[in-house]
């Protein structure tokens, strides 16, 4: 449901951003405001509550970003309390970041390996990825995860590369078997 509600209220955000040509404004906001969701705890617990009226988070809203921020995005974060979504905001706005950064070709790539990876290690995976997507930016976001053993996975867009020792281990011992 989660994924319903982000992609239809995102995509209405991208469509409007896209028509009036405001990518990049669009965007700035809908960081500042993720932000801002990000480091206010007492906000999200405020919106989150079940004994506070959707006026009452309604007009805490319109407090702090009217004026701030554009009036889509007030409305959209007004809409989703209206419509009870209000747990879905950062959900619509990572969407929408999304869609934005594939607009403009931006990769986002999530690069998992066994070890903390070298800057020039960094470097070459993102120059490589590069050369092998349409993508003319990537953004990586790397994890170290022990599990793996050695090697990497690397995730960008609807792409999995898994080359983790992890994985050929089970790929191995699933032909043995």
């Amino acid at each position: 449901m989660a994924k319903q509600v982000s992609k239809t209220y995102g995509s209405a955000l991208f469509e409007v951003a896209l028509e009036s040509n405001t990518l990049d404004a669009t965007l700035e906001e809908v960081l500042f405001v993720k932000q801002t969701f990000l480091e206010n705890e007492d906000l999200n617990k405020l919106l989150l509550h079940p004994n506070i009226e959707k006026e009452e988070k309604i007009k805490v809203i319109e407090n702090i970003y009217k004026g701030k921020i554009s009036d889509e995005i007030t409305g959209l974060m007004i809409m989703l309390i209206t419509k009870g979504h209000q747990k879905d905001i950062i959900s619509v706005f990572d969407y929408v970041i999304a869609a934005i950064k594939e607009e403009k070709g931006i990769g986002i790539a999530y690069i998992s390996s066994a070890v903390a990876l070298t800057d020039s290690q960094k470097e070459r995976i993102e120059q490589k990825l590069l050369e092998t997507t349409k993508y003319q930016t990537i953004e990586g976001i790397y994890q170290v995860d022990a599990d793996l053993i050695g090697g990497l996975v690397i995730r960008i867009a609807d792409t999995v590369v898994d080359s983790s020792l992890k994985t050929q281990i089970a790929n191995l011992s699933k032909t043995l078997l």
